[in-house]
Formats: structure tokens, sequence, C-alpha cells
């Protein structure tokens, strides 16, 4: 299995450095291809953060880069974290938490504002 780190899905999603870019899609053809959910936090932090990328383009750009067969560690969670993080203003971890929660856990946290969605999450 291929483990990518931060530095290869933002190649590829960049495209900045075109000879990064296509061994990173090379790699990503051939399967057997895993993104931790740790890489893909930081890879929303650098699009957002860095790259002034807007949420909604991000979670399109990651989704598609989800779909090319590669292997994640809760998917669920990270796609409700994606729709969540396109919708709103909380950071990347918190919207992986209400992930967490919509996936049937429960959520312990004194982050008022997360905590405020996941009530309403909750409620609905």
């Amino acid at each position: 299995m291929k483990v990518f780190d931060t530095n290869a899905v933002l190649r590829y999603i960049l495209q900045d450095d075109e000879k990064m870019a296509d061994v990173v899609e090379d790699h990503l053809k051939q399967g057997d291809s895993f993104i931790p959910t740790e890489v893909i936090a930081e890879v929303v932090y650098v699009l957002n953060g860095v790259y002034q990328v807007p949420r909604q383009e991000i979670t399109a750009v990651i989704s598609g880069v989800l779909m090319e067969d590669v292997s994640v560690t809760n998917a669920a969670v990270i796609i409700k974290g994606l729709e969540t993080f396109a919708t709103t203003t909380l950071d990347f971890v918190d919207c992986l938490m209400i992930g967490y929660q919509y996936d049937g856990n429960i959520v312990f946290t004194f982050d008022k504002k997360l905590k405020k969605m996941l009530e309403k999450l909750s409620a609905g």
C-alpha cells in the first residue's frame, strides 16, 4: 500500500509542480493508495489558510481525490466533515468531530460553538 503525505497530495491538487503532480497521479491510478485522515486535515488547513482556497472548492477537490480509488480511515466521517466544512465557519477538525457524531459516536467537548452544532445534529 502506498501512503500519501500532505506534500504529495498538495502537489497533485495544486498542480504547481508538474513532474511531482504526474508522479502522484500515476501512483493514484495504480490503486492500493491510502491517505490518512491527518493528512486530509492538514491539506484542508493549508489550502484554506495558505492558499486561500474557498471552502466549497476545497470540499469539491478533496472529494474528487477520494474518488480516485483511494483508501481512507472513516470515509463517512471525512465526507460529512467536508460537507460541514463547506457550509460552516468551523475549522476542519471540528467538522470531523461532527462527522464522528453523525456516524453514531458521542462527541465530548467544551468548545461552545462545536457543542451547539453537535446539539443541533442530535436534535435533528
